[in-house]
């Protein structure tokens, strides 16, 4: 068996279904990962105050608070921690509902394990690369939006934003290939770390949420422009 590279990091598990909790608790930390269990939304926020973590999976039903609630309070908190929503959910409401509340990735059950467990270590790989990609440029700027990304908040025109991780690394992705032209199934590769055969459709959903706020009008784009079957690529100019 391969050396899980991100053993020991610590995972909170927010699952009201105890036969699935308790055998992810078990796969998980077979994986090498420190899980604690959050039976619902109250205890949940109890030790995300209190204690620190890596990543959280979040199922969105649960008792006293809901997934979309606690993972909107995570990002005012701690922008940066990744979120994995795990639900029976399964509408495209509820995805965009999860992803705009602050989930960086969406999995509905039933799901196989194997998937869960790449996309865990995609989510930490990609945790990693972002927190040494954004001490080389804090900061930047264009046209009337600034960006900070290491704490995640941005400018632009009259309001302010709290990015996701996911939203940032795609931005800060683009804007580190600035004039290239950037296809989807390098930012699947590069910013999800998953296999370019699968969600290219995501690609463009988080392209879109990105325009609109960055945009002055999202459907004549000037900085995040569309390249007809190539991809995408980013102008300041």
């Amino acid at each position: 068996m391969a050396i899980n590279p991100f053993k020991g990091s610590k995972i909170l598990l927010v699952e009201d279904e105890e036969t699935l909790a308790l055998g992810l608790e078990f796969n998980l930390t077979d994986e090498g990962y420190y899980v604690e269990w959050a039976k619902d939304g109250k205890q949940a926020l109890v030790l995300f105050e209190l204690k620190e973590y890596d990543l959280i999976i979040l199922d969105i039903m649960l008792p006293f608070y809901n997934g979309f609630e606690i993972a909107k309070f995570v990002r005012t908190k701690k922008p940066q921690i990744p979120i994995l929503m795990l639900t029976a959910r399964t509408t495209p409401e509820d995805k965009v509902m999860g992803l705009e509340t602050g989930a960086d990735d969406y999995m509905t059950k039933p799901f196989h394990l194997d998937e869960l467990l790449i996309r865990i270590k995609g989510m930490l790989k990609r945790k990693m690369w972002y927190k040494s990609s954004s001490l080389n440029q804090p900061v930047y700027k264009f046209g009337n939006n600034e960006i900070d990304f290491e704490n995640l908040n941005a400018k632009c025109a009259s309001k302010k934003i709290i990015l996701t991780q996911r939203e940032a690394m795609l931005l800060k992705y683009l804007i580190e290939n600035k004039g290239k032209i950037v296809s989807r199934k390098e930012l699947l590769e590069n910013v999800w770390h998953v296999s370019s055969e699968i969600e290219t459709r995501t690609v463009d959903n988080f392209i879109a949420r990105l325009r609109k706020y960055f945009e002055p009008d999202p459907n004549n784009p000037r900085y995040i422009i569309s390249i007809r079957s190539a991809g995408y690529t980013f102008k300041d100019d």
